[in-house]
């Protein structure tokens, strides 16, 4: 159940998930810090430059799935004691 919590937290709030279970601290810190900051530019710039928002939206998307995937394996291995490749 941790891994899905990590990895559903960590689409959504990038290091938040990480932080949430206990592995990565700094990392989920400095990545959900940077999150924030990024959402606030992504969302500046949606109405005056829409082609260049959907670019940036692909983008955090394809970064926040990564980041989904990463903490599922993470806690897999903290958990299980199993490397994940």
């Amino acid at each position: 159940m941790k891994k899905w919590i990590a990895a559903l937290t960590n689409f959504f709030f990038p290091g938040l998930g990480y932080l949430l279970v206990g592995v990565k601290r700094m990392v989920g810190l400095g990545w959900l810090l940077g999150f924030v900051g990024l959402t606030y530019v992504e969302f500046s710039i949606q109405k005056p430059l829409p082609q260049v928002y959907w670019i940036m939206f692909g983008c955090v998307f394809l970064i926040n799935t990564m980041f989904a995937i990463d903490s599922y394996r993470e806690v897999k291995e903290v958990t299980e004691g199993a490397y994940v490749s």
